[in-house]
């Protein structure tokens, strides 16, 4: 028997799931995604998922593509998000401090924001080096601490909620590999509050190396983070501490400038 807060409120499977729904929507970008996957990823039947999104479409909330049939956000998505970015966005004074970043390593560069148990990343910078990493991009979604950002968000949260969020995601090794065992992922916690930045040697595409540092609220919360992500022999063991110190400095001083301009 479900004995959760959510569960005693009437109809809050519903809204969670048609929340599911959303994310994955949005997270799928321009492209739009198919119901058979949307399904799939809320572990929903086709025809409960199909109904869910039918109710959102009639809302605004998510669109149908006529063509391809693929769902793709709706207008009322971005009516409310221009409202709520007054509070919650910091990309406008985020965007140089990134660009910054990438052109001062050349390798990519993102700004992620924490919602819940998971990263979105908000911004990405190309940097000037030619091969690139695609596993990130604006709307891409991880749990916290798979990928760097995550990580890093992750390592600066009181070990209370480090550990209730590691008991609520057993299912991460399944998901993504034998390495993201609890016990593996508090090696990685604690060795990224030591360095003060994340590093992920390939663990969610081999080859692909990420580093994250976690962007702080005015009250000392990991609520964002700056990371970088490139081919595995651009971030050679003698390369990486000189990508942390500059990944840091960077973080700081959007954390800094974060704390000047938001009440």
């Amino acid at each position: 028997m479900d004995t959760s807060p959510r569960a005693a409120v009437a109809g809050a499977q519903t809204v969670a799931r048609a929340a599911r729904l959303l994310r994955l929507v949005t997270s799928a970008g321009a492209d739009g995604a198919a119901l058979q996957r949307l399904a799939h990823d809320a572990d929903l039947s086709r025809s409960t998922a199909h109904r869910l999104l039918s109710a959102l479409r009639a809302e605004g909330l998510v669109d149908q593509d006529a063509d391809s049939a693929r769902w793709m956000p709706g207008p009322e998505l971005f009516l409310m998000g221009s409202v709520a970015a007054a509070r919650y966005d910091i990309t406008d004074i985020a965007r140089d401090i990134v660009r910054s970043l990438a052109i001062t390593t050349e390798e990519s560069a993102f700004l992620s924001v924490r919602r819940g148990d998971e990263t979105v990343c908000l911004l990405r910078e190309e940097g000037a080096f030619p091969i690139r990493s695609f596993v990130l991009s604006e709307g891409v979604r991880f749990p916290l601490g798979v990928a760097s950002a995550g990580l890093a968000i992750l390592a600066f949260l009181p070990d209370d909620d480090v550990e209730a969020y590691l008991s609520r995601h057993s299912d991460l090794p399944a998901r993504f590999g034998s390495r993201h065992a609890a016990a593996a992922m508090r090696t990685r916690l604690a060795d990224t509050r030591d360095r003060g930045y994340a590093v992920n040697p390939g663990l969610i595409v081999e080859g692909s190396w990420g580093m994250g540092a976690a962007v702080f609220d005015r009250a000392g919360r990991p609520e964002w983070a700056l990371s970088l992500t490139g081919v595995q022999f651009r971030f050679s063991p003698d390369r990486l501490p000189t990508l942390g110190r500059t990944l840091l400095a960077h973080a700081h001083q959007l954390s800094s400038r974060i704390a000047a301009s938001r009440p």
